[in-house]
């Protein structure tokens, strides 16, 4: 700045580059963000498809192969990883909270990770897209990432599921 109070053209152009480039990398973080996020998960806003009394979820694989996607436990937003392997469905101790899970019998669960103690609960709702399921039996575990919900078969067993070319079907009769 000037004596006078006015910026000089050369300090505004400079200003006006600085400005131009803390833009253009905050959006660019911001689209990479969400391309990330997308590509982790593309099953972020559930279609459900209604025919009849059956009720359908597509589901794509992601970059790895699994199929994540987005739903609730007791209203509380939640990403599920389905897992033919798990016996029924696993949240954190941390979801458990905001859940308003409550402990039941101690156990232990063998998991990748290797064995751990865990708490039988009880799921009052679980909603993948249009499907909902009540009083579903899971476990807590406080071993287990803070941000990932193990879908397993005590929801799962009671679907019908296909494979086809990366994507999974998800059917429920509503009978």
């Amino acid at each position: 700045m000037s004596k006078s109070g006015i910026i000089r053209p050369e300090t505004r152009y400079i200003l006006y580059f600085v400005v131009f480039w803390v833009v253009l990398l905050g959006a660019a973080t911001y689209l990479l963000g969400s391309w990330d996020s997308r590509t982790k998960n593309p099953n972020q806003q559930l279609v459900s498809h209604t025919r009849g009394s059956v009720t359908e979820i597509e589901l794509q694989a992601n970059r790895q192969g699994h199929y994540l996607a987005n739903g609730t436990i007791n209203n509380q937003n939640v990403t599920f990883i389905l897992d033919t392997g798990a016996t029924t469905v696993s949240v954190s101790e941390t979801l458990a909270q905001r859940a308003g899970l409550k402990r039941g019998q101690p156990g232990r669960a063998l998991t990748a990770a290797g064995t751990v103690n865990v708490w039988s609960t009880t799921i009052q709702e679980l909603r993948l897209g249009d499907i909902t399921f009540n009083n579903v039996h899971g476990t807590i575990n406080p071993a287990m990432d803070p941000d990932m919900v193990l879908l397993g078969m005590s929801v799962l067993g009671q679907l019908n599921f296909s494979q086809q070319s990366g994507v999974l079907t998800l059917s429920q009769d509503n009978r």
